[in-house]
């Protein structure tokens, strides 16, 4: 990837702090799609590993459904997922650029993305590989906020978001849609799926096209600004198969490719383009050996691609960077008195490859054991984990977590948890030349929530408040250093219900992310890129085949340097929507995004889009 993008360059400061009651097009999508009631009763699996309903899990979880995808045209997965409590993003400018998200105030490297449960990521630059998915692919996303390192490893240290690729149901299922608006912006997606009870399959595919703005003005660094056209091309699709052998036994097959083409800035001069290639092959096997024990074993290969086609800059190296990860997992629950036991075995293998000399290291083996339990009885609810990594390149470590919840009434329920979690060094803060620093130990992070839910009939309030606490914390930028102490504290307050034809959902997010290293150069400097204050407000109307909506988001200000220097505005954007079901499976709508054309950054130097407009045609035969 460009050396400008690792670099992290520094960001503006903004004049006052925003903090409107706000609303994600997440949370506006949320409140369409999941009524409070059906929200609560979901069953989920990635929280515990094992299904559960929502209402059970001590972790914060949202699910987002076809319907909410549907809903953000225009939108990257990033920008949809960042429109949820807790969450928020930067970027390099808009459809298919380099962006990163934050889980609660913690860094980008510390989500992580699964895809039918294979890992997704980018090994060189430490982060979750979301910007080359093909969004028409996904039946639905679970978000899991909180340390996830005891079920999941390295890198599952804020969170874990998992998206369900589409899945054959019984009976034939067709859907087809096609998308136009601003900037030249089209796509166009269509999927079939079928089922008999012993096999199912499901195909999608989709194809791309926008025109885009520039991804850069004047102030990006390093000379990087270049007023054309920023453009992106993408082509994607998926299918998964699933046959019932008989009992319960099911094996099931995936495989997931999208590659993607876009310009990029790093100077005058210079039509840079890069191209991406995402690509997930998995089978599993799943069932019961005996009466209260069920087995899984999978085993997938994933590569994520980046590749330099051309560019301005003297300084880039021209061919591909790329992650190709194998995994191997044997995951077994078994019915105890005191709730489900999970036990699980994993092999995790990465290989790193870059243009000209290869890394120092470039390859690194992970093997892990994990046991798990979550029970309930009496108004009680508890999970438990503890995993053992074994890192080539690190050695061991353990991590666990506690949690506990318990209604104080049919309508309150409360509940705390604590947990621990690392992350390695990625190949790139290791030994990117010039930039990396091999002495990077592993980062331990210590976390601690409590959290509350009241839900009175089609409302519900939720309150979580949180503490993170790192020892070796990873400096961004050239030779990154291990940092003594790092900390990360905030809070969430969120909302949604239903008020007659309308859905609501409202949230405001507070946190504190701080360089707490004393004697340090940037001691108690707050870290980079994160508005420390948020708040979202969604409004939704229905009303026989009508449907029209709003989602208003305001942020605070941000620093983009460690030494908080330089820093960007806060902003506030709006995005209308519309949709009419003019005949049976046939729906058309219309979205405006930013209807102010508000022009911000969150990365200095780095343009979002202004007003886009898109209208939608969308078919489904169920």
């Amino acid at each position: 990837m460009p050396v400008s993008s690792f670099l992290r360059p520094p960001m503006r400061r903004a004049a006052a702090s925003l903090l409107v009651a706000c609303a994600s097009g997440g949370l506006g999508a949320r409140a369409q799609a999941l009524p409070t009631e059906t929200a609560a009763q979901s069953i989920v699996v990635t929280a515990t590993r094992t299904p559960i309903q929502a209402s059970d899990a001590v972790a914060e979880v949202t699910v987002l459904d076809r319907a909410a995808l549907d809903r953000a045209a225009g939108r990257t997965l990033v920008e949809l997922l960042a429109q949820q409590p807790g969450l928020q993003f930067s970027s390099n400018g808009g459809v298919g650029k380099t962006s990163s998200l934050f889980i609660r105030g913690l860094e980008a490297r510390h989500t992580m993305l699964l895809v039918d449960g294979v890992r997704i990521f980018s090994a060189t630059v430490g982060t979750p590989a979301l910007d080359n998915l093909p969004l028409e692919a996904i039946d639905h996303i679970e978000i899991v906020r909180g340390p996830m390192s005891a079920l999941y490893g390295n890198g599952a240290v804020g969170g874990v978001i998992q998206v369900f690729t589409r899945r054959g149901t019984q009976g034939l299922t067709a859907n087809a849609k096609a998308t136009a608006g601003s900037n030249d912006y089209g796509l166009v997606s269509g999927g079939v799926g079928y089922g008999n009870g012993t096999v199912d399959i499901a195909a999608q595919a989709q194809g791309l096209s926008t025109r885009g703005v520039s991804a850069t003005n004047p102030n990006v660094p390093f000379g990087s600004y270049n007023p054309d056209r920023d453009g992106f091309q993408q082509q994607g699709g998926s299918l998964r198969l699933g046959w019932q052998t008989g009992g319960d036994w099911r094996v099931e097959g995936l495989a997931l490719e999208s590659k993607g083409l876009g310009g990029v800035d790093d100077g005058p001069g210079a039509n840079a383009q890069a191209r991406l290639a995402t690509r997930v092959a998995a089978i599993s096997a799943a069932g019961t050996l005996l009466p209260g024990w069920k087995t899984r074993l999978a085993t997938s290969r994933a590569t994520d691609i980046y590749d330099t086609v051309s560019s301005a800059s003297a300084f880039a190296a021209l061919g591909a960077i790329a992650t190709v990860q194998r995994q191997l997992a044997w995951e077994n629950t078994v019915a105890t008195p005191v709730g489900t036991l999970l036990a699980l075995v994993d092999r995790l293998d990465e290989h790193v490859s870059k243009p000209g000399a290869p890394f120092d290291v470039t390859d690194r083996h992970i093997d892990g054991l994990a046991l798990g339990l979550d029970g309930a009885a009496g108004g009680h609810v508890w999970q438990a984990s503890l995993r053992r990594d074994r890192n080539s390149q690190f050695g061991t470590a353990n991590t666990g977590a506690l949690g506990w919840g318990y209604a104080l009434m049919p309508a309150l329920r409360v509940a705390a948890s604590l947990g621990t979690s690392y992350v390695a060094p990625s190949f790139n803060q290791l030994y990117y030349p010039s930039f990396g620093n091999p002495n990077l130990v592993p980062e331990e992070g210590r976390h601690a929530e409590v959290n509350a839910r009241y839900t009175a009939g089609e409302h519900a309030v939720h309150l979580a408040v949180f503490d993170n606490r790192y020892r070796g914390f990873i400096t961004s930028g050239p030779q990154p250093v291990n940092l003594p102490e790092a900390t990360i504290k905030g809070l969430t307050l969120a909302y949604d219900g239903h008020w007659g034809d309308w859905a609501l959902a409202a949230s405001i997010d507070h946190t504190d992310p701080r360089n707490s290293s004393a004697g340090t150069a940037n001691y108690d400097k707050v870290l980079p890129r994160r508005a420390k204050d948020i708040a979202r407000l969604g409004a939704d109307w229905q009303a026989g085949p009508w449907t029209a909506g709003a989602t208003l988001g305001a942020f605070s200000h941000r620093f983009d340097n460690t030494t908080n220097t330089t820093d960007l505005g806060g902003y506030a954007t709006v995005d209308l929507r519309a949709e009419w079901q003019f005949a049976p499976g046939l729906v058309m709508g219309a979205k405006l995004n930013n209807v102010g054309n508000k022009a911000y950054e969150t990365a200095l130097g780095y343009d979002q889009p202004g007003r886009e407009g898109f209208v939608t045609l969308r078919w489904a035969l169920r």
